[in-house]
């Protein structure tokens, strides 16, 4: 399949969409359910800067007349920037796998970020006129807002607003990452030690998301007092403790409503909830709908 322009196609199991969203703003989603691999190929010049997110499976960017392949896995992302050439998508997407892309011109990126540029590294002085390129892995909190995107099911009159301030809202969690800081900025990264404790600490309530400890048997058992737990954290993952976990049980528990093996029941139960309704609350609470709507906007 090649879609080439702003309509919505559909081959099988598959479609491809074009937003929109302002000047020199383009949001695109394909779902590509089908058994076998579909392609996306669409002309992108070098004014643009390109935010591809794998929101599920796996997809391949083909460069240079498949001279070239760079391989993008499920819950990574990948920008792309080149001044110097342009940049066009061309896109493998492998079956059963979803992808959200956001491009956005340079002039109205850097007009975000104006008294930030230096911030960016790829927007410094030093480095607005190179090429750029950066793999991430996609945060719990990302992940809502591209599951929204690609979800999306509300009247059509209200996609372009509504896919506008999604975009913006996954652009600033984008940014808003330690990698991101500069030491000066964030003296708590200078000490590697602090760091390591805190990445612990994420490990440990992410495995007992069920159950997780208070935050006293969390700083005492990664040998950090509270304050510096908080801050350390707050630092590292933009987020408190359980803000944090909260977002990832959400996104657990989305995924595995999605495999189909598990009932709501069992999927609040192995998330941590110990009623139904107190799940349904949650889950609610993160993606504005109950478990059971949000599996029927999927079939």
């Amino acid at each position: 399949m090649k879609a080439e322009d702003g309509t919505l196609k559909n081959v099988a199991q598959s479609s491809f969409e074009e937003t929109q969203v302002d000047d020199g703003f383009l949001v695109f989603t394909f779902k590509n359910d089908s058994s076998e691999s579909q392609s996306v190929v669409r002309d992108i010049n070098s004014d643009y800067i390109q935010f591809h997110f794998c929101v599920k499976g796996l997809s391949a960017f083909i460069f240079n007349q498949g001279r070239y392949t760079l391989n993008i896995q499920e819950e990574n992302s990948l920008l792309l920037y080149n001044p110097q050439r342009d940049l066009p998508i061309n896109l493998e997407v492998s079956p059963n796998s979803w992808i959200v892309s956001v491009l956005i011109s340079i002039k109205k990126f850097h007009g975000l970020f104006s008294q930030e540029a230096d911030y960016i590294s790829f927007l410094n002085e030093d480095n607005k006129d190179k090429k750029y390129y950066k793999e991430r892995t996609i945060t719990p909190s990302m992940a809502i807002v591209l599951n929204q995107l690609i979800n999306y099911n509300l009247n059509q009159s209200i996609k372009p607003i509504y896919f506008k301030g999604k975009a913006y809202e996954l652009l600033s969690l984008y940014f808003n990452r330690s990698e991101e800081a500069d030491i000066e900025q964030c003296p708590f990264l200078v000490d590697e030690t602090n760091v390591i404790k805190i990445r612990k600490a994420k490990d440990i309530v992410v495995a007992r998301m069920s159950e997780p400890p208070s935050l006293q048997e969390l700083a005492d058992e990664i040998g950090l007092n509270i304050k510096k737990l908080k801050e350390g954290f707050k630092q590292i993952y933009g987020d408190s403790v359980f803000s944090f976990l909260f977002d990832y049980k959400m996104e657990v528990a989305r995924k595995l409503l999605e495999s189909g093996e598990n009932n709501v029941n069992e999927v609040g139960h192995k998330v941590g909830y110990s009623t139904a309704s107190h799940f349904i609350a949650a889950f609610k609470k993160k993606y504005g709908t109950t478990p059971k709507k949000y599996l029927m906007s999927l079939s």
